[in-house]
């Protein structure tokens, strides 16, 4: 792995390169094995928090990474193209616009003892800047060699909060053109409605369940493309202990295994059928 500034890594997009790097901040990973019609990221994998904002914080670390999606990124990592971050949404919410990306409250709690400084502020929306230039380039280079292509958008949830029978795998579609990518939605949702974990519930997937898929990622990458669809797909916490944060190894290597695969039949199938 390298470490490369954003210009650097924008520029290796844009000749093309096979490359895997962190940026130079730390804030996120790319890596490009192969240069392919689908893409897959996890933006909320990241746990990092800087150390001027511990004090300033009312959330324990604990009540940080249960909101946050663990394990996602490594759970995409077999694929060729992925995009991981490292920081903690607590800083800066790459799903969120710009404007509202700095939270003030979170999850009905006050977050900060006192206002972020101003230096603080410009530091955490410059990382979220600088994501969504690579996240551009990356989609324009995918659409130019591809015509169309597809966006895998990994999150996770805590299913235990919820009152009443959730599934494992929620797909949100409320902002993508459902009659355009019908197939293609409804192909995945089967993919994942059938996916063999070593869990002790069923296995079972929904869409716009229990989220409608209204983040910033799947929002701006569908109003900057032609002709690619973002799948905005949750995993309930079974990999995982949401309430004492005890990893499942065996069922996060699973999924690890079955995106490996299923993930690259799927898109797949998806260019055959939507390449322009």
């Amino acid at each position: 792995m390298l470490k490369l500034s954003i210009l650097e890594i924008i520029e290796r997009i844009e000749r093309e390169e096979a490359f895997h790097a962190v940026v130079e901040d730390y804030s996120f990973s790319i890596k490009i094995d192969d240069y392919v019609p689908y893409a897959c990221a996890a933006i909320h994998n990241g746990h990092h928090f800087p150390k001027d904002l511990w004090e300033n914080c009312h959330h324990t670390e604990h009540e940080r990474w249960y909101e946050e999606d663990p394990c996602t990124g490594q759970m995409i990592s077999g694929l060729p193209i992925t995009l991981i971050a490292h920081d903690s949404r607590f800083e800066y919410d790459l799903n969120r616009h710009p404007k509202t990306a700095l939270y003030d409250t979170a999850w009905g709690k006050k977050l900060w003892k006192v206002p972020l400084t101003e230096k603080q502020k410009v530091r955490a929306l410059t990382k979220h800047e600088n994501f969504y230039k690579v996240v551009l380039t990356l989609l324009v280079k995918l659409e130019e060699l591809f015509g169309s292509c597809v966006f895998y958008d990994l999150h996770s949830y805590n299913w235990k909060r919820w009152d009443r029978e959730v599934p494992v795998f929620n797909i949100g579609t409320s902002n993508v053109d459902n009659d355009k990518f019908s197939v293609a939605i409804k192909q995945w949702q089967e993919i994942l409605n059938d996916m063999p974990l070593p869990i002790d519930q069923k296995v079972a997937c929904s869409i716009n369940d229990v989220f409608q898929g209204n983040g910033f990622f799947l929002k701006y990458v569908t109003s900057n493309s032609l002709n690619t669809l973002v799948l905005a797909t949750e995993v309930s916490k079974i990999y995982c202990d949401e309430l004492t944060g005890r990893i499942y190894p065996e069922v996060v290597h699973s999924i690890e295994d079955m995106f490996r695969y299923y993930i690259k039949a799927h898109a797949h199938r998806f260019y055959d059928r939507h390449d322009a």
